[in-house]
């Protein structure tokens, strides 16, 4: 059965070229990176390399990159490494759950959290962001782009609002990395969270970065590793691999890939809604990274259409990965004005490097008679008039 994956918002495959670079750091080139003599010399030049890849990629120096496990580590130290008890912290109603599970903790130690809303496009106001300061405020944390729906924020004026009030601003950038240009400088974020599995590297390695002059409280106790900042021996194949996708993302930017991907997002989101009625793109008309498509589909469960495309060869998703299976509709959705039906009615399209013009062609040659089956099964739509 030929097989399409179009969720590449829950994970990306490792490229071959990643893949190619990071073997030998299993192998040959085994050394840690702490040692002195050469086998950890040779690994520890190829962890310098990686970290001047990562910083090139977004924009920054290489000694304010700090490797992390992945997006969710990242964000933690970004948040616990900055408060205190007794102060104020500003979040949104669509974070990522690393960003809402972290406030949530930070509440219940002693700290006040104000999540903003957003409008039915899925954009904070940054005027609410500035309406939430309180002299007590330490933090803001803001993310770049929405892992369901695509929507970039408006992080460059979020940031400036940070700096007018000499608060900490952190952008959780998972599903921006590789997607979308990032230049740390020019948004001038304290701290920037990235996972190397949501940009073909692989899972269980990511990158914070933190703007030269920031102090952060460690999360892990032990060595003096990345500078003090976060402590255990380095995953040197993770890393190294990291490294490989950051050059590969910034060649695809120099070469007009992600345009070509909009296109095929474009083309899969007007396909959908010119022959499959009752349908809606969330967060259309919103700035989006150019691999996301959230399409709300009338009367239909998301879960039954996603086992249903599945059967078929084609992968896609309801929504957040680590939300899978979850009882309650999108939190996303949902912070979006949108109905408990609608949200739990809608699906993630997410393309990546790896698809084709005709793996769009081959889901769109499936998804309309799915859907057509499973609103025959739905007494709710058989009464909506045509």
């Amino acid at each position: 059965m030929r097989r399409v994956y179009l969720d590449n918002n829950a994970t990306t495959p490792v490229l071959p070229e990643v893949f190619e670079t990071m073997q030998a750091y299993f192998g040959e080139r085994f050394g840690n990176a702490s040692s002195i003599h050469h086998h950890g010399q040779e690994t520890r030049a190829a962890v310098e390399r990686a970290r001047e890849s990562v910083a090139a990629l977004l924009g920054g120096g290489a000694s304010e990159i700090v490797f992390t496990s992945g997006g969710t580590e990242g964000d933690n130290l970004a948040i616990f490494g900055l408060t205190r008890p007794g102060q104020h912290v500003i979040s949104s109603t669509v974070e990522h759950h690393a960003v809402l599970n972290s406030c949530r903790h930070l509440e219940a130690s002693g700290c006040e959290v104000t999540y903003v809303p957003v409008n039915g496009q899925g954009q904070v106001d940054p005027d609410d962001v500035r309406r939430a300061l309180r002299p007590n405020t330490g933090l803001i944390t803001i993310m770049m782009a929405n892992n369901e729906t695509g929507v970039l924020q408006p992080v460059e004026e979020i940031s400036r609002i940070a700096a007018e009030a000499d608060v900490y601003f952190h952008t959780d950038a998972v599903q921006a990395a590789g997607k979308v240009a990032i230049n740390v400088k020019r948004i001038e974020c304290d701290l920037l969270s990235i996972s190397g599995h949501k940009m073909n590297a692989p899972q269980g390695v990511g990158a914070l970065y933190v703007r030269k002059g920031t102090t952060l409280r460690p999360m892990l106790f032990g060595g003096s590793h990345e500078r003090s900042r976060r402590a255990g021996t380095e995953n040197v194949p993770g890393i190294v691999a990291l490294g490989k996708a950051a050059e590969l993302a910034r060649e695809a930017f120099s070469r007009g890939d992600l345009e070509q991907m909009s296109r095929m997002r474009d083309r899969l989101e007007q396909t959908i809604l010119s022959q499959v009625e009752s349908t809606s793109v969330n967060g259309q008309g919103a700035p989006r990274v150019p691999n996301t498509s959230s399409i709300y589909f009338e009367c239909i469960e998301g879960e039954a259409l996603v086992i249903a495309l599945d059967l078929k060869g084609v992968a896609v998703s309801t929504g957040a990965a680590c939300s899978s299976g979850a009882i309650e509709p999108s939190h996303v959705l949902t912070a979006m004005g949108m109905s408990p039906e609608r949200a739990r009615g809608s699906l993630r399209f997410s393309l990546g490097k790896q698809n084709t013009p005709e793996d769009v062609d081959f889901a769109l040659s499936l998804l309309k008679d799915s859907v057509g089956r499973l609103r025959e099964l739905s007494p709710v739509y058989k009464r909506v008039p045509a």
